[in-house]
């Protein structure tokens, strides 16, 4: 129950709670910490707009990213990744239903930077399988070959599980398409 309450905290774009969220990032950060070593100083953080196109309203990922950026987290937000389609949202999708990565690239569009990042950090509020990160991450590496891209999202989905050991569990690791998925 808590930490549907954290995602739907998280999804409305609360300043409140996002500065909160950042505080905790910051914190995970710090040796020895899990997420030590994660980001560099000159990261430029990219984030990943939502499913559905809005010309306005909340993008959590951007809040994300230029509330981390305020933190010290990062140089600059750079919101050059933008959603030129919709495409289901995978938390509703039934399964087997979830948009392909090949859907979401296509979704993509990434406008032309002045200058060429070394580091690209793509910022997503939620990840479950990790499609939409591996889209945005190959359109990102077409325009910007050479550039170091990672991925960080600030909650992950682990399903339907009774036996959760505690809402802060950060991890690394990698996103891998496997056997078509």
């Amino acid at each position: 129950a808590r930490s549907r309450l954290l995602r739907t905290l998280l999804k409305e774009g609360n300043a409140r709670f996002m500065i909160k969220y950042v505080v905790r990032v910051r914190e995970q950060l710090l040796p020895p910490a899990p997420l030590a070593g994660f980001f560099f100083s000159g990261d430029v953080l990219v984030p990943v707009p939502p499913c559905v196109p809005k010309p306005q309203g909340t993008w959590v990922a951007a809040q994300l990213a230029q509330a981390l950026v305020r933190e010290g987290v990062g140089c600059a937000m750079w919101p050059g990744l933008q959603r030129i389609s919709a495409v289901r949202k995978s938390a509703t999708a039934a399964k087997g239903s979830r948009p392909s990565i090949d859907r979401h690239y296509e979704s993509f569009r990434l406008e032309r930077s002045q200058a060429r990042p070394a580091r690209v950090v793509l910022i997503d509020d939620v990840i479950s399988r990790g499609r939409t990160l591996l889209a945005a991450a190959a359109r990102v590496h077409e325009a910007l070959p050479g550039t170091e891209i990672r991925a960080f999202a600030l909650l992950r989905t682990l399903g339907y599980i009774s036996d959760l050991h505690g809402l802060i569990e950060p991890c690394r690791g990698q996103i891998r398409w496997v056997h078509g998925d």
